[in-house]
């Protein structure tokens, strides 16, 4: 009994010890953990209960019980800019006011999601960005103050934190294993309403729409944010498309699995009315995991290249290029000294499978290098003169200019290719148009881009590729800042309509 009684107290002696010394080195060493190693941590700590569903009788309870505590609820505000988050916003998600036209206070809301215990938020870059203010609400009404710890526009990811402690968190899962007809829930605060929970299915996987850092946001089904993406830009788009209930304020909420582990940051709609339609689309957490870490330990996204411009290919694609391959991605052209090109891969070749995997669209792609670092290896298949081969490619740091797709005009040669003139904006016009800065159109000459494309007298000027128009002088600065040949020019018609317009200057 004695020897019993001495092996159960040395048991409980070593256990002891064991806790004490994980707690020290919890302690010590968790300002240079990942946020998947924090959470390893938590769950450590606080166990969950296993959560299973069968088709037969499928339970959402557990899920939403776990997942509801750590997705929050986002009030952000603005100065009366005329160019803020608001317009972000419904850009993606249509009107969430309830009314036609500018609130009189400048706020918008959407959601986050909590991914460590010490106050770190997942939420999309478009809910945050501009903001002068960013109230976080946590489901047990609790309101912080939170800060921008860094943004990704590539990726419409942002990672925002408050100053607490020992808050609930949401598992991270793996959206490499999710597959299509699979259950999910989107958990957010759509319409101000908190802690709102909806179920559906994984519709689709791997969707590239366009929506990210495009400028075009006109005639088109989502959500007021066009489908064809801009050539010249690095957006990072994989979506999972999902039929579970994502309205106005969902965006930056969680996706999660039955289990109740985060697969996606719901992130836009395809509707004609802003609300729902049966079409919610949500960035995958793996791809997101790598742009989170990065942003808390770099402050910014190291994000690795490969170095080349392509096409995806469609029956359309490969019969103007004259070939018989239909899917694939083809290499249009290589950025000199970049990573495809000293891997031996050549324009004219056909991209047919990352790490081993068939590539059928971009994202397939996109999505894969998203996830790694400048550094890193990948393994491209291609397909050239019949004959497949494959070529292990370093990604470089720098994406560089693909070779051929410099532009040498000059600022003149751009500027009369306009056709137009232009005057800056007086104060009465600025009030009229709702915006700080822009120049008016005060003249449209015949056969030039902007008649071609019914630009009109008295339309506003307020951006081009991205650089606020106040003068003459800006114009010349922004046009000779051009990749790829495109240029992008937004601006308000005289009605007050909103339109983007990309010009294609070689």
């Amino acid at each position: 009994m004695k020897k019993f009684g001495l092996t159960l107290l040395t048991a409980f002696i070593g256990g002891a010890m064991a806790l004490g010394a994980y707690k020290v080195f919890e302690v010590k060493y968790a300002d240079n953990m990942t946020f998947q190693e924090k959470q390893k941590v938590y769950f450590a700590n606080n166990p969950s209960m296993p959560i299973t569903s069968s088709a037969g009788e499928v339970d959402f309870t557990q899920a939403a019980a776990e997942v509801t505590p750590a997705v929050v609820y986002i009030k952000t505000t603005y100065n009366n800019t005329g160019d803020n988050g608001e317009d972000q916003m419904q850009q993606l998600f249509g009107n969430m006011f309830g009314q036609q036209g500018r609130p009189q206070v400048q706020m918008a809301s959407g959601s986050g999601v909590i991914i460590s215990p010490d106050g770190y938020i997942v939420t999309n870059n478009h809910v945050v960005e501009k903001a002068d203010k960013i109230t976080v609400a946590t489901n047990d009404h609790r309101q912080f103050q939170a800060k921008v710890i860094g943004t990704d526009p590539n990726t419409d990811l942002a990672l925002i934190k408050i100053d607490a402690k020992d808050l609930p968190i949401v598992k991270l899962g793996n959206s490499d294993d999710t597959r299509v007809g699979e259950w999910v829930l989107a958990v957010g605060n759509p319409f101000n309403l908190t802690s709102t929970v909806t179920a559906g299915i994984i519709s689709a996987k791997g969707r590239h729409l366009g929506l990210i850092g495009n400028e075009d946001q006109q005639e088109n089904p989502f959500g007021r944010t066009s489908n064809r993406a801009p050539a010249a830009n690095k957006s990072i788009e994989s979506f999972i498309q999902t039929d579970a209930a994502i309205n106005p304020g969902n965006s930056g909420g969680a996706l999660v699995n039955t289990r109740g582990e985060l697969i996606g940051i719901n992130a836009a709609i395809a509707s004609q009315t802003g609300s729902y339609e049966g079409y919610g689309f949500a960035i995958p957490i793996n791809l997101a995991k790598k742009v989170l870490n990065d942003i808390e330990r770099y402050g910014a996204v190291k994000r690795g290249y490969v170095g080349i411009s392509f096409r995806d290919l469609d029956p359309d694609v490969a019969q103007e290029l004259n070939i018989s391959n239909t899917t694939g991605l083809y290499v249009n052209s290589l950025v000199p000294g970049g990573g495809a090109e000293t891997a031996g891969i050549k324009a004219g070749d056909i991209i047919t499978k990352v790490e081993g995997t068939p590539v059928y669209q971009s994202s397939d792609l996109q999505e894969r290098v998203g996830e790694l670092q400048p550094g890193d290896k990948i393994s491209l298949t291609v397909l050239r003169a019949g004959a497949e081969k494959t070529y292990t490619v370093t990604l470089k740091a720098d994406a560089g200019v693909p070779r051929d797709a410099a532009v040498s005009k000059s600022a003149a040669e751009l500027f009369n290719k306009l056709g137009a003139s232009f005057m800056p904006l007086t104060g009465d016009q600025k009030a009229k148009f709702h915006v700080t800065h822009g120049v008016i159109v005060t003249q449209v000459r015949p056969g030039r881009l902007f008649d071609d494309t019914e630009i009109p007298v008295g339309s506003v000027i307020t951006g081009i590729n991205k650089h606020p128009i106040s003068s003459i002088a800006d114009m010349d600065d922004a046009i000779t800042n051009t990749r790829n040949g495109l240029l992008v020019i937004s601006g308000i018609y005289p009605d007050g309509t909103a339109f983007s317009n990309t010009f294609q200057v070689q």
